[in-house]
This record gives structure tokens, C-alpha cells and sequence, in this order.
């Protein structure tokens, strides 16, 4: 049973990947787009909880620490998306399950039997093969710097939620306060951004206003030089005058910048976007939690790992990014560890 929960999981993540990758693009506040999925996660957590009245438990706490890695975890993913190829994004941001597989040893004495064993390594090798077989330029080496943050923080959050199931937590309580953490991690993020961008327009204010009151002195230069007899040094100040116009101010490019890379999407409209990415999320978590708490720690992460598939195929269809042999092959053995799990029971 734990199988079936994982593999939906993984859709739900994939989904999750495709709409990240979709959006991280576009010229929005991403802070405000996860505050959204958290909002969202929240909602709805809390909404199941005041239907089914399950146990609030101290174990429930276990949340802040899912909360806290789930916000590491989906900032640097979201970021990845933006800066680097989505298919080595995808690839890097499904190895959770090796830093998984290792702590639940070393915390919990967790161990895979032979069979086991080896459909982990046929699985996560095919991931791993997809992963060296792609074109690392220094834009992808950067995109795969937020993947592997995202990688480790994935991993910490599902052994944290291994964590809460071990102690006995109830799921939805567990995550409400796991998403409850995640968006106000969020908000505060969101709202240092806006006190800077408000010093940014401060500061592009102020420069605007030293340039009209260099221009007002400057006219009234130009108009004393005019009544002047000397014209011809009047022209040579207006001269260097309007060299000194046509230059840039050097000092004022930061604030400038900091403008020009606002969020043209309005606030409410990615709010609610986010919401609607919110529901892949919240639903991968419902279907993650029964699924560790049922299966080998390391091997219910490596199922959902194979959420990559959605998105690489997405890439591929939708994106036209290529496939080399080696992607094509590892992902022939990344399906093949998922059957051999299926097989093996």
C-alpha cells in the first residue's frame, strides 16, 4: 500500500515541478507566489482537520521542522527553475532519497534487504546518469547550486515527516502546522522585500529630485551667461552642460535596477496563483505522510523521486530540450528501479 501512496505522490510533485517551472519566469513576486501555496496548504490542512477531529498532540510540533525545510527547500527549487535547464533542475531536485536513505540508518537503523538494495541503486543510478549526461553551461551549474540546496532540504523535510509518523502524529494537525510555518516564513520574506523596494523608490526619488534642482540652476546659469557679453564661454558651458545631462549617474543604477525588476504581476493575482499550485502541494504531502509512515524511509523517497519524469517530459514536449542516449537511458533504469520495487512487494 505504501507504494500506491508514494507513486501519487510523485504526480502530484511532478505536477508541482511543471507549474514552479511554468510560472518561475514570469514577472512576479515569488514570495508572494509560495506564500499562496502556503496559504493553500494551510487552508485546506485545517479545513480536513475541523472535519474529521483528529488528535493535537506536542508530536504535531514536528511541523515547525517540516515547515522550516519545506521553505528552504521550495524557495531554492523555485529559483533553480528560473536561472537554470529545467531537465537538470528536475534531475538534481529528485536525489533526496540519498540523503534520506542515510539518515534513517543513522537515526533509525532503517536497512533495505538485498532486493531492495539493488532496485534502489538501479533507480537512483538511472536518475544519476540522467544527471551527468547533461550540458552543464555556467548558467545550468548555477540553476543546479539552488538545486542541490533544494535537494538536501527535501531530503531534511521527509525525515522530518518520518519523524512525526514515528511519534505518532496525527497527518492533518501535522501539517497545518508545517504549512501554517512555511507561510509565515513566506510573508516575512515577502515583506523585507517590499522595505527594500521602497528604499530603492526613496533613493530613485531623491536622485530625480537632485537632477530638476541641478537643471533650475543651470537654467538661470545659462540665462545669466546670455545677458552677458561673453557668448562665447556661455556656449562653452552649455556645451559640457549638456555633456553632463547626457551622462549616466552611476550612483543611481542600483536603485534604478531594483525597480526595473519589480513584479509587474499585481499582488492579488499571484496570491491566487499560488493557491492554485498550493493544491498540487498540499495533495503530495497527503499522500506522502500515510506512505512513510507504511514503507522503508528511504525507499518511499526514492518513489517520489520519480516525480522527474513528469517534468522531463515535460522539457522534452513542451520546452523542446533534448534528450541525449544517456538521459534516455537513465531514465529507462529510473522506470526500471520503480518496477523492480513494484516486483519485489
Amino acid at each position: 500500500m505504501w507504494l500506491a501512496f508514494a507513486g501519487a505522490a510523485a504526480v502530484c510533485f511532478g505536477l508541482r515541478g511543471i507549474l514552479y517551472q511554468l510560472t518561475s519566469r514570469r514577472p512576479l513576486d515569488r514570495n508572494v507566489l509560495l506564500l499562496g501555496v502556503y496559504l493553500c496548504g494551510t487552508f485546506i490542512a485545517l479545513l480536513f482537520s475541523l472535519l474529521t477531529r483528529p488528535s493535537w498532540t506536542p508530536e504535531v510540533l514536528t511541523g515547525l521542522a517540516m515547515g522550516i525545510f519545506s521553505f528552504v527547500a521550495n524557495a531554492s527549487m523555485f529559483r533553480a527553475f528560473a536561472v537554470g535547464k529545467a531537465s537538470l533542475v528536475a534531475v538534481l531536485t529528485s536525489l533526496p532519497a540519498v540523503v534520506v536513505i542515510a539518515l534513517s540508518y543513522l537515526l533509525w537503523g532503517e536497512t533495505l534487504t538485498p532486493g531492495q538494495g539493488v532496485a534502489f541503486v538501479v533507480l537512483v543510478s538511472g536518475v544519476v546518469l540522467i544527471r551527468y549526461a547533461s550540458d552543464l553551461s555556467l548558467q545550468d551549474r548555477k540553476g543546479a547550486g539552488w538545486a542541490l540546496a533544494a535537494m538536501l532540504a527535501f531530503g531534511l523535510t521527509d525525515v522530518s515527516s518520518k519523524q512525526a509518523m514515528l511519534w505518532g502524529a496525527d497527518t492533518l494537525p501535522t501539517l497545518v502546522v508545517m504549512y501554517a510555518t512555511g507561510a509565515l516564513l513566506f510573508a516575512g520574506s515577502w515583506y523585507r522585500g517590499r522595505l527594500a523596494d521602497a528604499k530603492a523608490r526613496k533613493a530613485v526619488v531623491s536622485a530625480l529630485g537632485t537632477v530638476n534642482a541641478g537643471h533650475s540652476e543651470q537654467a538661470a546659469a545659462r540665462t545669466e551667461a546670455d545677458e552677458s557679453p561673453t557668448r562665447s564661454a556661455a556656449a562653452g558651458r552649455q556645451e559640457r552642460t549638456a555633456a553632463a545631462e547626457q551622462s549616466p549617474e552611476p550612483e543611481f543604477e542600483p536603485a534604478a535596477a531594483a525597480l526595473a525588476s519589480a513584479a509587474a504581476w499585481p499582488f492579488g493575482r499571484t496570491l491566487a496563483w499560488g493557491l492554485v499550485v498550493g493544491l498540487s502541494n498540499i495533495s503530495g504531502m497527503l499522500f506522502i505522510l500515510p506512505a512513510f509512515r507504511l514503507g522503508v524511509t528511504g525507499l518511499v523517497s526514492a518513489v517520489v523521486a520519480m516525480n522527474v519524469l513528469l517534468v522531463l517530459l515535460y522539457a522534452r514536449f513542451f520546452l523542446n530540450e533534448s534528450f541525449s542516449r544517456k538521459e534516455a537511458a537513465g531514465m529507462t533504469l529510473a522506470v526500471g528501479g520503480m518496477l523492480l520495487l513494484r516486483l519485489i512487494g
